[in-house]
Parts: structure tokens; sequence; C-alpha cells
């Protein structure tokens, strides 16, 4: 506080021994038209209440008397007690609007009864308006103090549900609590959360968890678990272009990645994680798009071909061992005509349209395929594998190649 702020300063220290005896009256009367004009405060001034707020009155009012031609603001100690007299407020679930009353009510009664104690004592009118401005500035920091309580309480109420929204988060995530049985609902209570019928869980990179959480709203709350941001969405997939929209305001220009996993209950949210974050590791591999929300429900058979990479990447080296020795452009060729066959059930026609290909020139890429593949074209469950290992092995190319 600046020292043109501390007008007591400039009071002879005679008038705070002339004001001092009138406290104890003064401070009734306080305490008296706080309780009929506040309504908050109309109640029996007995018990803790009532005890608290006569030691406050009377510790307020003595304090200010002890600053009247001293040096100084009000002590660090004092402030202290205005501060919890805020986060006071914030716990009973009141405004600041009462405290704020009382403080004013306060300021204009104790200006009534000073001022003529003053003016009986001899005072000039000069003094009595510094009494004036004194007592208005010394409830304006009173009060300020308060205030700064009640915003403590409040940050401290939201990092505290902050901090239980990620507990949340990360058990219905997890799936469990060292291996204990979960009552979600009551978790959900206690975080404050309503525990939807259907979510989704969102996995991306953006650590802003907070923010996106916001920009999604509708009840998504999230989490930072090994490095992921994680969010749990209500509603599931169904909120699939909110979720991208939110994604991409956090990512502005810049390439990002984000999955968001299958709608399922809340007690399967470690599943629908599970793919979510599977997804989000094969975007930020290039196997799947980037620069979108995946949905994973839309990748189910190139998240199974990439559950084992070993055993996926055996299938292919041993299905596709006969190409193996090809020139790489010849054998590229032979495999993507394969697998737009494959896919397309053997009709020639619009395998070659896939390619862009003659048609004669997919038969005849068909037959070098039958030299080198033997039978295995025609039989249902070897058809089956090597359109998987081709898919593993397009993928696996196109991920080294977005590398």
């Amino acid at each position: 506080m600046l020292a043109q702020d501390r007008p007591w300063e400039r009071l002879q220290r005679e008038l705070a021994a002339a004001l001092e005896p009138a406290l104890p009256a003064l401070a009734d009367e306080v305490i008296a038209a706080i309780g009929e004009a506040v309504p908050e405060y109309r109640r029996p001034l007995e018990g803790t209440f009532g005890r608290g707020l006569r030691a406050g009155v009377r510790r307020s009012l003595q304090q200010f008397v002890d600053l009247i031609g001293r040096s100084g603001g009000v002590s660090a100690s004092s402030r202290e007690v205005y501060r919890e007299l805020g986060r006071g407020e914030h716990r009973s679930g009141r405004t600041l609007d009462a405290l704020q009353g009382a403080y004013r009510l306060g300021a204009r009664l104790s200006w009534r009864r000073l001022s003529e104690v003053a003016r009986n004592r001899g005072a000039d009118a000069e003094a009595v308006s510094l009494l004036a401005e004194s007592i208005f500035a010394y409830i304006e920091e009173v009060s300020a103090s308060s205030v700064e309580g009640y915003a403590q309480a409040q940050a401290e109420l939201a990092g505290e549900r902050e901090r239980r929204l990620r507990r949340l988060v990360r058990i219905l995530v997890e799936g469990q609590v060292g291996g204990a049985e979960i009552d979600l609902q009551a978790l959900a209570i206690e975080a404050g959360w309503h525990l939807p019928t259907r979510l989704a869980v969102l996995a991306c990179e953006h650590p802003d968890v907070i923010r996106l959480s916001t920009l999604i709203g509708d009840g998504a709350i999230g989490a930072r678990l090994d490095e992921i941001t994680c969010v749990l969405v209500p509603g599931g997939e169904h909120r699939a272009r909110e979720v991208e929209k939110a994604v991409q305001r956090l990512g502005e220009r810049a390439v990002w990645h984000a999955a968001l996993g299958p709608s399922m209950g809340a007690g399967e949210a470690p599943v629908s994680f599970a793919r979510a974050r599977a997804a989000l590791a094969l975007q930020q591999a290039g196997v799947l798009p980037d620069g979108q929300l995946v949905l994973a429900s839309e990748h189910l058979l190139t998240l199974l071909l990439h559950s084992d990479p070993s055993l996926t990447t055996e299938l292919a080296a041993r299905c596709l061992a006969p190409l193996r020795e090809l020139p790489p452009r010849a054998r590229e060729r032979l495999e993507s005509t394969l697998l737009a066959w494959l896919r397309h059930r053997g009709n020639v026609p619009a395998a070659a349209a896939e390619l862009h290909v003659h048609r004669q020139t997919v038969r005849y890429r068909l037959g070098r395929l039958r030299e080198l593949l033997g039978d295995a074209l025609e039989a249902p469950d070897r058809r089956l594998e090597l359109e998987l290992a081709l898919r593993v092995a397009t993928s696996q190319r196109s991920a080294g190649g977005n590398g």
C-alpha cells in the first residue's frame, strides 16, 4: 500500500487515545446494526457465529485506532484474519455481498461515532475530514484482504475438483484401484461429475487438457496419462465433429494427431481408451491419416493387423516370400495388383480401374503371380492370409514413406 493510501499516518497520535474509550459501545452498535441490516447475518448472535462476529468487530476497531499516527498499514497477521473471513464466506456458500455490506455499514457507523468524539475533543475540520478518509481507506484495505481470501478459496476448491476429476479419469480408463471393486457412481458424485450412460475416450497429443476439455464441452473431462491427453467424451462418437473442431482449434495449422475410441458404457472406458491409444500410435507412425480425427471403430482391421507387430510381420514375410527376390519396383507393382484383385474378389475390370491400368496388364500380372505363388490364389484361406499380409506390407511402406 502506498503512503498516500494510508491517511491515518497524518493524524495526531493523541487522537487515538481520545477515541479508544468509545470503542466498546461502538462495537456493540455495529454488531447490532449488522444483525438487523444484513439478512445473511440475521440470526441470534450466540454461539460460535456470535462470538466470532463480536471478536472480529472489536478487533477491527481496535486495529484501526492503533494505526492512527503510526507508519505502515494493516499487519500481515491481521490481513490473514480478513482473508480467513473471505474464505469462510465461500465455505458457507455465500457471495461476498453480505461481508462487504457489513464492512460498509461498520465504516458508516464508525465515521459517525468517532467523528463526533473527535469534534467533542476539539479536533478541527481538517482532522475530522482526515479521520473520515482514514476510516474508509482502512475498510477498503480490510475488504481487499477478504476478497483475496474468497478468491483463494475459490481457486482451492477448483483445484481440488480438478484433482478429483483427474483421478476419476485415471480410474475410469485404467479400470481399477489397486484391484478393489470400484463404485463409479460414487466417485463421479464426489468429483462433481455426472456419470454418462455412454462415453467415448479421446487420445490426443496436445498437452492442454483443461482447454481441450472446455472446448469440447458438455461434461468432457480429461487428464494426462503417460504423455497422452485422455478426455472422456459423454455421448460418445456421435460428438466426433465437436471433438474434431476442438482439437483443430488447439492445433491451429500444425499437423496434429488425435483418435476417438468407440462409444461404450462408462465401465468399459478402458477398452475405448485402448482402441483410441492404439489408433493414435498408428496415426503418429503414418499408418493412419493425420490432420483429422481418427475414429478407431472405422479402422478395426488396421488395428487388428497392428495389434501384434511381430506376428503380422511374420505373416507378411511368410506369405510374400516368393516375391522377395524381385526388384523393388516390380515387387510393389505385383503386390498392389494382387491386393486390388483380392479386394475386388477377383473382378479384373474393377482392379484395373483402381490401379489406373489396362485390364490386360492386370491379367498379365496375375499370371506372373500364379507362377510365383502357385495355388495360393485359389484357396480361400490362403487368399485371406495374402490380403492381410499385403495390407501389412502396404501400411509399412506408407509409414516408411511418411517417416
